[in-house]
C-alpha cells in the first residue's frame, strides 16, 4: 500500500478499499473487504511489519498502526458508504461477460457467434482498460487431456480474431478449462453444444 499525504485507494478485483494517511496518528492504514457483486465468497490477507490478518467476511477490516500493530474491525455497508464516498466513486465498473459457441471438435465458431463478434469488440473498445480474458471450454466428448488442448485452441482462436481487428495482444489473456465448468453438466461422452464455448470477459 502506498502512503501519501492524502487519501489513497487501491482496488483488488473490486473487493478491497485501502486508506492511508501520513498525517493521521492512528491508524496509519486501513483495509476494508467489500462483498462480491455476485455474492461469491472472497478474502484478503493483510500483513504489517509485525503480524498478519485474514479478512474473509464482507466489510471486515484491518487497521495498521504506525508501529506495525494490526487491529481487526467489522463495519457495514451504510458506514462504509458514509465514510468513503469519494473512494467508492473510484471503483472500476464490473466486467462484461459474453459467450461464444463452437462447432463440435473444432475451434471454429458457430455462425451465430461469428455474428456477435462486433458487439463484443464494441464493448471492449468502450472500456477504459480494454483488457480481455478469454476462457475456452469443451463438452465431455473425447479424452480430458485432448479437451484441455482444444479449449485453449478455442481461446487462442478468438484471441487471434481480436488481434486482427486491432486489439493489442498484451491486453488479451487466453485460458483453457477443458471440460471443467460446464454450463450444462452431462455424463461422459455426451455432446452438449452449450458447453462448447468460450467466455469472453471484458474489463
Amino acid at each position: 500500500m502506498t502512503t501519501q499525504k492524502h487519501a489513497a485507494l487501491r482496488w483488488c478485483s473490486s473487493l478491497v478499499i485501502a486508506y492511508a494517511c501520513a498525517a493521521c496518528s492512528n491508524p496509519k492504514s486501513r483495509v476494508m473487504l467489500l462483498p462480491q457483486e455476485d455474492g461469491r465468497a472472497s478474502a484478503v490477507v493483510v500483513t504489517s511489519a509485525t503480524t498478519t490478518a485474514v479478512l474473509s467476511a464482507p466489510y471486515s477490516g484491518a487497521e495498521v498502526g504506525s508501529k506495525g500493530s494490526l487491529t481487526q474491525v467489522q463495519s457495514n455497508e451504510s458506514e462504509v458508504r458514509e465514510r468513503y464516498p469519494a473512494l467508492l466513486a473510484l471503483k472500476p465498473p464490473n466486467p462484461d461477460t459474453y459467450t461464444l459457441n463452437f462447432q463440435p471438435g473444432t475451434s471454429d465458431l458457430t455462425a451465430e457467434s461469428i455474428g456477435r463478434l462486433d458487439q463484443i469488440i464494441a464493448a471492449a473498445r468502450a472500456r477504459a482498460g480494454g483488457e480481455i480474458v478469454i476462457v475456452g471450454h469443451t463438452d465431455r466428448q473425447g479424452a480430458a487431456d485432448a479437451n484441455d488442448a482444444l479449449s485453449l485452441q478455442r481461446a487462442n482462436a478468438i484471441r487471434d480474431m481480436l488481434i486482427l481487428r486491432g486489439f493489442q495482444s498484451e491486453l488479451i489473456e487466453p485460458v483453457g478449462r477443458g471440460e471443467r465448468d460446464p454450463v450444462v453438466p452431462t455424463e461422459d461422452n455426451v455432446p452438449e453444444p452449450r458447453n462448447r464455448r468460450a467466455d469472453i470477459i471484458v474489463r
